[in-house]
């Protein structure tokens, strides 16, 4: 009589056991919330999915992150890579003003990047390699006519070391958030550009 009762007190005990440990395990896993500090957002030309730019805000907003939008500007093989191109460079500075300023009217704070490549994607790789981000926001155009192309993206998802969404508005969803690429530099352009890497924009600005 007296072993059945140890042996049940024993079981009691490991179940119980067994069940706090389990507690402890639930409320470490609930608890360990995954911290994202950048948000990165690359972009092309002179306009931006303003569905992709919404989503990318809101989660910077909510996650308390820091959102990198980053313009990629093609250089022709003609050209030296480090070489200064104004014209694109006046593109780039008015779409990272709009995006700053859409991003600040929400209380999202802003790291804008430049980089350079011979493509969009050889500028997507030399952005991967030396910028620190935990996630990607990238915009798919709804007819693929522009910007990333699909085999763009499916190297950007076997290539990217962060979680990567893809955005691509429906058809008939033309949002976009543009800027004229022949236009002056906005007036906080000078601004911006202090703010930007000492890599990143003055070799497009000057020459």
């Amino acid at each position: 009589m007296i072993e059945h009762v140890l042996v049940g007190v024993a079981l009691l005990l490991g179940l119980a056991g067994g069940f706090l440990l389990a507690s402890g395990r639930l409320r470490r896993s609930a608890g360990e919330t995954e911290v994202v500090h950048q948000i990165l957002l690359p972009f092309t030309g002179s306009e931006i999915s303003r569905r992709a730019l919404d989503a990318a805000l809101r989660l910077a907003r909510a996650e308390e992150a820091t959102l990198m939008p980053a313009y990629l500007a093609r250089v022709p093989k003609s050209l030296p890579l480090d070489c200064a191109v104004p014209k694109e460079a006046d593109r780039a500075m008015a779409m990272l003003e709009a995006i700053e300023q859409r991003a600040t009217a929400q209380g999202v704070p802003i790291d804008a990047r430049i980089e350079r490549g011979r493509s969009y994607r050889h500028a997507l790789a030399r952005l991967l390699e030396h910028e620190t981000f935990d996630r990607v926001v990238v915009s798919a155009t709804a007819t693929g006519s522009a910007g990333f192309t699909g085999d763009d993206l499916v190297w950007l998802l076997e290539k990217a070391p962060a979680e990567v969404l893809i955005l691509r508005p429906g058809p008939e969803d033309r949002r976009v958030l543009s800027v004229d690429g022949r236009a002056q530099q906005p007036p906080r352009a000078v601004s911006l550009e202090a703010r930007l890497p000492a890599n990143s924009a003055r070799a497009l600005l000057h020459s």
